[in-house]
Formats: C-alpha cells, structure tokens, sequence
C-alpha cells in the first residue's frame, strides 16, 4: 500500500496535490480521474463536484470508463467499492492503472511488459559481480540490484566498490535515497520490510522498478535534444551532415577495435559470472548437507525422559527447530536450485558445457539427503507425540493419587480427637440432640468417604503396575491413609453409644424449660413495653389528646392483677425444674437453652412496674392543666385577632376610595384624610394588647389556632401596610397642592386629570400600565405621535394621522417611548397617579425655556451676546449675581472683551441641554 500511495503521489504532485490515505482519497472519484488526466496526458470528462454519495460514483465511473478504454479489462472492480473505501478493489484497480501506463508500454527486443522490464534490468545489470536479477521478489533483498541500476546511469551517485552483499539493509536505504534525492523517485518501499520477508511483495517492487526505467529511459533521449537543434524547427540539413561527417572520420577507424573488445569483455564477463554461480552453488550445497548431516541423528535420538519436564523442553526445542532453524534451510534449499537451473541456462545460451556439481551435491543426492531428514523429522515428532502422552497419563494419575489424597487428609485432620471429646457429659438437652444428629451427619459422610478411600488404593496399584518412578512414597502414603480410616470407625461407633445414654436423661427438663419460655417470653414483652410506655414522653397540643392518654393509662392499670397472677405460675415452673435436678443429681452445664430470661429478671420488671404507674398518673394531670390554660390563651388571642383583621382590611377600601373618589377641593380632602389617620393611630393600643396576648402564646409553645385564620405577623404587616397607604395618600394629595400652586393648574383640570387616570385604573391599584397610560393620554387629546405642534384649529395630515390613533390605531412608538421616560425612568413598566400629574402638568402648564431666559440676559446684556459681572451685581439680587458668575463660562466670541461672560451656553444648561 505504501509503495502504491508512493507512486501515485510522484504522479500528482505534477498537478499540485498529493494523497494521505490510498483507501480514502479516491473515494470522490476527483484525485482518482486527475491522476490519470497527469499519467495519460489526455482530459477526462468534467468531473461532478457534488458531496453526495452519487456524485462520487459518478466520477469513479468516468475514471473506470477511461481506463476501459484504453484496453484494460477491470475484472469485479466497480464504483460502488471504490466510493465505500473497499481496500482490495481500490489496490487492484491502482495496481491495474500501473500495468497499463508504467510497465505495458516497456518494449525491450520484441519483449514487453513484465518480460521486457526484466530483461532491461538484467542487461542493465550484467556488468556487475553479484547481482542476478531473475525475477522481481528475491533477487532484489539484497539491494545491490538497485545499486547497480543506479551507478549504471549516474555513476557519480554511488560508490559501488564499497558495497558489500550481506549487508542488504544499507544497500536499500542507500539506493532508495539516492534516487528520491537525486532523480526524483519516491520512496516507495521500505528496507525492513524487503529484509524482514522471505519473499518480498512482487508487485511492490516491478512498480519501483519500472520508475527507473522510466527516469533512465526519458534521460537519454533527452541527450540528443540540446543547443541551436532544440531552438530551430528545422536545423540547417548541410551544417547538420557536414558535423556528422567529422564524427564519421573520427571514429570510424577505432570502431573494429572496439567492436573486437567489447565481444571479449563480454564473453570473459559471462564466463566469470558462471563460475561464480558455481562457486555459490558448491558452497551453498556443501553448508546444506553438513548442517543435515548434523541434525539427523538429533532427530534419530529416542532416549526417554523420566519428567513431563523434560519431554516438554525436547518438544520446545523440535519446535524452535521447526520455526527457526529449518524454515531458513527450506529457503537455501529452494535457492541451490534456482541457482542450478540460472547456472545452467546461462552456460546453455552462453554456448557452454552444462555445469557438474561435485561428487554427492546433485540436486538430486540434496533431495535425497533431504527426504531422510523429513523422516528422522516425522518420526521424531510421533515419538515426541506418544512419550508426552505416557507420560501426561502417568502425571495425570500421581496428581489425581495426590489430590484425592491431599482432600482426605484434610477431611481426616481432627476427627480423632473430636470423636474422642467428652463434650456431652455437660450439654443441654438441646445440644445433646444437635451432637446427635451432627453425629449421624458425620456417619453419613464417613460412609461417602468409604469410595474415595478405595479409589486411592486403586490409584496406587496402578501407578506400581505402571512402574511410576515415585511408587514407593505414593504406597507409603497409601498405607496410612488406610490405618487411619479404621481407627476412625471405631471411635465412631463408640460416641454414638454415649450420646444416646445422654439424651434420654435430659428430655424430661427440657420439657419444663420449654413450658418456662413459653410462659416467661410474652410476659417479659409485656412488662418491657408497660415500662416503655410508662416511661414514653408524650407531646401533647389539644385537651382531646391529653384526655385519650388518660383513659388508655386507666385501662392499663386494670389488667395489672391478672398479670401478677401469671408471674407467680412462671415462677412455680422454675422451682419444679429446681426440684428435679436436686433429685436426680443431673449436671446441669447452663441455663434454659430456650431463653435468656429468669426468674430474677421478672420480679425486678414487676417492681419497676408497679413504681411507674403512679408516677404516670402525676405526669398526667399535670399536663391537663397546662392544656386548659393553652386553650385559654388561644381564644383570648383569637377573640381579639378577629375583630382587628377585618378593622384593617376595611381600612385599607376606605383609604382606597377617599384616594380616587374627588370630593370637595384638595384642602378639603387633604383634611379629611388627617384626621382618618389620627383615627387610625388611636387604634395602636388595641395593637400592642394584641402583641402581648402573642408572647404569651410563643413562651406557652402554641403552634396553632384552630379559633382564628389571623396570625401576628399577618396583623402586623396589615397594620404597617395600613399606616404606609395613609401617609402616601396624604403625600400624593401635598404634591398635588405643590404642583397646582406651582404650575398654575385649576382644580377643574386636576379633577379632569383625576377622572381619566381613575377611568383607566380598572384594577383600582392606584397605577396604570404602559398601554393604559397610552389610552389615558389618547382620551384626553394629547397627540402621541406629533407633540412638537400645537393645536391650530386645523387637520392636516398629520393631525389626521393623530385624530386616527385617538379612534384606536397604533400610536407612534418612539414619541411614546420618550413620554413612557419621563413619568417611568425607572422602567417599571408603571405610572402612578403623582408621576401621571407631573407629566400633565408640565404639558398644560405655561413653562420657562432655555430661549426664554437667553432673551431676558440679553436684555440685561444691552443687546449684547456676551454679559459682564458688574451688569450682573447691578439689575440681580447679590446671591443670584453671584451663582451666575461663579457658573458661566468666559464668553470667546469674536465680539469678546475682558471679563466677558457666556449667558447663552448658561442658559441651555439651566435646561439639562448641555453642561455647566
């Protein structure tokens, strides 16, 4: 693939462009059809430049239909493989495309195409000692064969003197830099790759080749393509023959000597090549049958081994003889003979007696040698083969005697002494029954165990009567195994005896220690939960639950009787068992196997018992007090919380109505609202009871109120809200004095300005949204979208325009967003009623503007455009002189004069329209 990719790229970087990856590159069909466009120097149909998956197998078909078209047969090579990156097909049709244009064109006497490069490299090469090019695989690992191509040509390029034969890797590396460097062929191939295989990729290497053929075979032509005959088209015949004639006489004369030399150079060169190849062939058959001669009677070798060891290693080392030592004599054997058969084609077209190996290195006594060791070899291996495998059975055995030995042993370990055990003299009932049923569990196994103890005996003898080289420690082994498994029945068959004696003496206690848990573990459960319940702290908020924790306590202390009665019969069972013992005289090792309880536990409990009941009674009435005095505290808050919520909603609608409703002048309800707050503030005392009768219920731990939807914090916000509304009211109803007085406005405007915010208040929140204070405006004529005219008594267009946004058209946008920036600068998407006055106001109102107080300077000025500090001082009051001086800037007109003042630019920023 790489050699592939390497010969594409010297062709397209002709065209500026080069590939990464030969599978993926020519899957759009575009490099694909411009490397044959560079190779073929013809123009391919135009190419699709679409993406899409059927533009790309149309450009690989017009590549395929062109290399059709010259001739070449592609055989299940089709688009589709190509565009789908198909790795195989994408090769085959690159290797197809080097056929066609690199090497079919190759014509050397009457040869073509592969025969023709091979035969060109052969005469190329024939000068050189070591080098016999035969085909396009072997006879080019040792990299002389490029070498000498190479000095054939460009002798400067390499020194082949000193090239050496085994040393392959630095003639390719040489070769291959060499031409990428001085004759502009790629490197194609790589020189671990050839060395590293036996027989390096064919196809690879014609392609190599075939570009120096190309770069060799294009040079020399070009040497008759020089001086005035390159730039004349049609060079003078009579100068040209007249040159000629001088070569003629020139070398005329030497070309029979020549002649003459040449044929014996070449006849001495062929005769010395021969008895080189003879030379190799000698030596190389002399190596070979020393080295077969050597490992024949290694393989004859059938001497046994006693370890599977040891057989293993003669194993591994047939096999190391199989992969490392004998594939390369396959391949000097397989090379004597191609070497025979070269040898003796040369000597026969070379008109030479055919070669005759020494005594006993035929080819054929090399064959016959080597049949003799393929069977040592084979019989070798079925020895190896059938050893291994007694041997497998015999280790095979003696680790299946060991493992079922190893497992019965350590199944055997302590059995002795537990069987030996005296541990039933002590145990309970209980225990006496669990050792005799583990014991009748370990009859069982002993009797399981009974085959594998006769399966090592068998075992054994099996391994003497195979004479296995460890018999003597496996019978000693054996034998104790066998002794132990009698000792073991014996012991066996006495314990059981024993522990049947025992059983029976104790299941009479066992019966009243049963009948004693039975009794003693309900009622142990029942004084532990009176306790806990007795001892429970209980979390109480209502006088119903109080009184249902009363009654339940009664009902308990009336079972207490008849649970005295039951302590006393459980306490009678211990003593009978207490009794029994005393009697017979039994060795009692514990206590009731069937619970932990006795009867010094029970009466503790009952003491306990009895000692909290009263203190349950106390802890009772104590906590019915403490609820009824929390059910006081809660409607004394609740009987108050409901009178003062409503008061303080009612309040709120009243403060809201006296707000919009418009009675009377603002004096007259700016007074009347003073004297609701003086009102409001006189109900403050009924507010701070209220406080108190809260505190009292936050240190009782009074969560909730089920007399009351009123809680302190919601009285307390009401009452901040309802303080807050008076005073804002009585705020906005001063700023609307303010702003009458100061703006000229009547109270008939105010009550106009009043009724239309009211109207478009629907929500009666006291403030409008934006497109509320549009209609509002829109209502009361003010012209949205042209406010720099006045009203003339005349429509024109734009006063239409207006008239139609007043009957419910879209208003303009941006004189709204102005007026939306003035009454909410803040942009809270809100106008109050104060910001809707001020906006009214100064609209209505007959106001000052920055032109107005520039005339009235320039009048005190003198009609002048500046103003000096003395005519200041003279017509102002001294404070207002002095503000004024302190703030104009100098005057730098060309009228100026010293100590001139500028009124003009202090006029406009008196009005925010530039700075001081």
């Amino acid at each position: 693939m790489r050699t592939f990719t390497a010969w594409c790229n010297s062709h397209l970087r002709k065209a500026g462009t080069q590939i990464e990856n030969i599978e993926e590159d020519f899957r759009d069909g575009l490099k694909l059809m411009l490397l044959l466009e560079v190779i073929s120097g013809e123009r391919l149909a135009k190419p699709e430049r679409g993406k899409m998956r059927v533009h790309k197998i149309s450009n690989v078909n017009k590549a395929l239909d062109f290399i059709a078209s010259k001739g070449v047969k592609l055989v299940s090579i089709g688009a589709e493989e190509i565009v789908d990156g198909n790795a195989k097909m994408t090769l085959g049709m690159i290797w197809t495309i080097i056929l066609r244009f690199a090497i079919q064109d190759i014509s050397v006497e009457e040869t073509s195409a592969k025969e023709g490069l091979l035969l060109w490299c052969q005469r190329k090469t024939a000068p050189y000692k070591n080098v016999n090019i035969q085909n396009f695989h072997i006879s080019w690992k040792d990299g002389l064969g490029f070498c000498a191509l190479i000095h054939r040509h460009r002798p400067e390029l390499i020194d082949y003197g000193k090239l050496r034969k085994d040393d392959p890797m630095t003639n390719l590396n040489t070769a291959f830099d060499v031409a990428e460097k001085y004759l502009d062929i790629p490197k194609m191939l790589d020189a671990e790759d050839i060395v590293g295989t036996a027989r390096p990729d064919e196809k690879a290497i014609m392609t190599y080749v075939s570009s120096f053929y190309h770069a060799f075979s294009g040079a020399q032509k070009k040497l008759s393509r020089v001086g005035d005959i390159i730039s004349t088209l049609r060079p003078d015949e009579k100068a040209v023959m007249t040159y000629v004639s001088c070569y003629y006489h020139a070398f005329s004369g030497k070309q029979k000597a020549e002649t003459a030399a040449n044929r014996i150079c070449k006849v001495l060169a062929v005769n010395q090549e021969n008895e080189q190849l003879m030379e190799d062939y000698e030596k190389l058959a002399s190596d070979l049958l020393e080295w077969i001669r050597r490992t024949i009677p290694w393989l004859e070798n059938r001497m046994p081994e006693n370890t599977m060891q040891a057989m293993q290693q003669k194993l591994e080392d047939f096999r190391d003889y199989r992969r490392l030592h004998k594939p390369p004599k396959v391949q000097e054997k397989c090379q004597l003979e191609i070497n025979f058969n070269t040898l003796q084609t040369k000597l026969r077209l070379s008109n030479r007696p055919a070669f005759m190996p020494s005594e006993g290195k035929m080819v054929s006594d090399i064959n016959n040698a080597w049949g003799n060791l393929e069977g040592a070899e084979k019989g070798y291996e079925e020895w190896l083969l059938n050893e291994i495998r007694r041997l497998e059975r015999l280790d095979h055995l003696a680790e299946k005697f060991r493992q079922k030995a190893a497992i019965h042993e350590a199944w055997t370990a302590g059995k002795e002494d537990m069987l030996q055990k005296l541990d039933y003299e002590t145990a309970s009932l209980s225990e006496i029954k669990a050792l005799l049923k583990k014991h009748e569990a370990f009859e069982s196994d002993l009797a399981a165990h009974q085959d594998r103890v006769e399966q090592i005996a068998a075992i054994a003898q099996e391994l003497n009567e195979l004479d296995y080289y460890d018999s003597p420690s496996v019978n000693a082994r054996c034998q104790r195994i066998c002794d132990q498994w009698d000792a073991l029945g014996a012991l066996t068959q006495k314990r059981s005896e024993a522990l049947q004696r025992t059983e029976k003496l104790l299941e009479t206690i066992d019966q009243l220690y049963l009948e004693f848990a039975k009794r003693a573990a309900p009622f142990n459960n029942w004084m532990e939960g009176a306790m806990e319940d007795l001892q429970d702290t209980f979390i109480v908020h209502t006088i119903e639950e109080i009184q249902g924790l009363s009654t339940a306590h009664e009902q308990f202390k009336a079972t207490l009787p008849e649970a005295d009665k039951e302590r006393l019969a459980i306490l009678g069972i211990h003593n009978e068992i207490a009794k029994i013992v005393q009697t017979y005289h039994v060795n009692m090792a514990g206590t009731n196997p069937y619970t932990t309880i006795n009867p010094q536990e029970i009466n503790t409990k009952w003491d306990k018992v009895r000692q909290l009941v009263p203190q349950r009674d106390q802890a009772l009435i104590e906590e019915h007090a403490r609820q009824q005095n929390n059910e006081r505290l809660r409607r004394q808050f609740a009987n108050q919380a409901n009178v003062i919520g409503p008061w303080i909603q009612n309040k709120m609608e009243e403060i809201g109505r006296i707000s919009i409703e418009m009675h009377g002048t603002l004096e007259d309800q700016l007074a009347h609202l003073r004297q609701y707050e003086k009102s409001i503030v006189n109900y403050k005392p009924k507010i701070d009871q209220l406080e108190g009768d809260h505190q009292l219920i936050q240190e009782a731990l009074i969560f909730d109120n089920k007399h009351t939807n009123y809680t302190m914090e919601h009285i307390r916000v009401g009452w901040e809200q309802l303080l807050t509304t008076i005073a804002r009211t009585i705020n906005e109803i001063e700023n609307q004095i303010l702003t009458r007085d100061a703006k000229g406005i009547s109270q008939e405007q105010l009550n106009e300005f009043r009724a239309s915010f009211n109207h478009f208040d629907r929500d009666h929140s006291g403030t409008l949204g934006a497109e509320e204070f549009k209609a509002c405006l829109i209502s009361l004529g003010f012209d949205i979208a042209n406010d720099a005219q006045k009203r003339t008594g005349i429509m024109d267009a734009e006063d239409f325009k207006t008239c139609l946004i007043s009957m419910g058209y879209n208003l303009g946008e941006n004189e709204f967003s102005r007026i939306m920036s003035i009454v909410d600068p803040n942009r809270m998407g809100i106008i109050t009623f104060q910001a809707f006055i001020d906006f009214m106001s100064r609209e209505a109102a007959d106001t000052d503007t920055a032109d107005q107080v520039m005339a009235s300077f320039k009048v005190l000025a003198g009609d002048k455009n500046y103003i000096l500090a003395d005519e200041l001082r003279r017509e102002l009051p001294p404070d207002q002189a002095d503000y004024c001086i302190a703030r104009m800037a100098p005057y730098t007109g060309p009228d100026t004069v010293p100590g001139a003042l500028d009124y003009m630019s202090f006029s406009t920023a008196l009005y925010g329209e530039s700075d001081l």
